[in-house]
């Protein structure tokens, strides 16, 4: 029988069919990513230093812009060094420790907002026992279930595509190492990955989505059955819903251009999978900054001193 080597190197060749072209892809990317190192980076030092905002919404808040500091770290600047210098191999290992980090990062941004709504669920359905419910050891009961399957689904998929054999091409048309990207350079049987990579979309994102949909709709026949007040306290929700909106749209786009055949050129899915990451990034702490008054006001103070 005939030795069949694997690949234990690959190439990231995201955006490859710009030619000469693709070092131009330097600007808008790097401007994006300061714009979320810098926008990020400031609400955390707000939130962290300002004794008045460490509410329990506030230190959600906060922990949404560590997540959002920390994902594009995670693939960006390699992308960046790929569009000016050409830098585009990645050692099997590498490739994998990214998949690793970046969908564990991805899958805590989902999360937050899953513990964001019960916020608001404790806060408008439940007022008197608010303080009470999110106190750090009854809120435990939300935040230990969680973070274990992040890491267990995480942890899974990654290391099925760990055990694959890559003896065919060893360029990834991404621009970084996305996992139905890896899985389909595979040279074997993947029913498996593909399976547990569904099972993936459908426990995390979509299960979260589900779950702060439901609690919204309690919400918001809390809020019309309250009246004024209620209206008022619909501010804050409206906030998560626009993040909401934003996180889930393009995590749709990125999953239906990727297992949807369809005429979208390779060009346009790595947009759109790039964008899954980095767009939420800035996107997020503006959202944040702008509309939650308490933070905005220290922003504010901040930027002016």
């Amino acid at each position: 029988m005939e030795n069949v080597t694997s690949h234990t190197h690959f190439i990231l060749d995201g955006f490859g069919e710009l030619g000469a072209l693709r070092p131009f892809l330097f600007l808008p990317f790097s401007v994006m990513f300061v714009v979320s190192l810098l926008a990020n980076s400031l609400l955390l030092y707000v939130v962290v230093s300002q004794r008045s905002l460490h509410s329990p919404m506030c230190v959600l808040i906060a922990g949404m812009a560590l997540v959002d500091l920390s994902l594009p770290l995670f693939f960006v600047p390699h992308m960046l060094l790929s569009f000016l210098f050409d830098w585009r191999g990645i050692s099997l290992t590498g490739c994998l420790v990214q998949m690793y980090l970046i969908n564990l990062a991805a899958g805590f941004e989902s999360t937050l907002l899953v513990w964001m709504s019960l916020d608001r669920y404790f806060a408008i359905c439940m007022p008197l026992t608010y303080h009470e419910q999110m106190a750090l050891p009854k809120f435990l009961r939300f935040i230990v279930p969680l973070v274990v399957r992040n890491i267990l689904i995480v942890s899974l998929f990654v290391s099925l595509a760990g055990t694959l054999s890559f003896c065919a091409s060893n360029v990834l048309n991404h621009c970084f190492c996305e996992h139905m990207a890896l899985v389909q350079l595979a040279c074997g049987s993947t029913a498996i990955n593909n399976l547990v990579g569904l099972m993936a979309i459908f426990l995390t994102p979509v299960a979260d989505f589900l779950f702060i949909a439901a609690s919204y709709i309690i919400i918001f026949s809390s809020v019309l059955k309250s009246g004024k007040s209620g209206t008022k306290a619909l501010h804050t929700c409206v906030t998560h819903m626009l993040v909401i909106t934003a996180c889930l749209t393009t995590v749709l786009v990125a999953f239906l251009s990727y297992r949807i055949a369809n005429g979208l050129s390779v060009g346009v899915r790595v947009f759109f999978s790039t964008m899954y990451m980095l767009f939420p990034s800035c996107f997020n702490p503006i959202i944040y900054g702008m509309r939650t008054a308490g933070i905005k006001t220290h922003i504010l103070r901040t930027l002016t001193c």
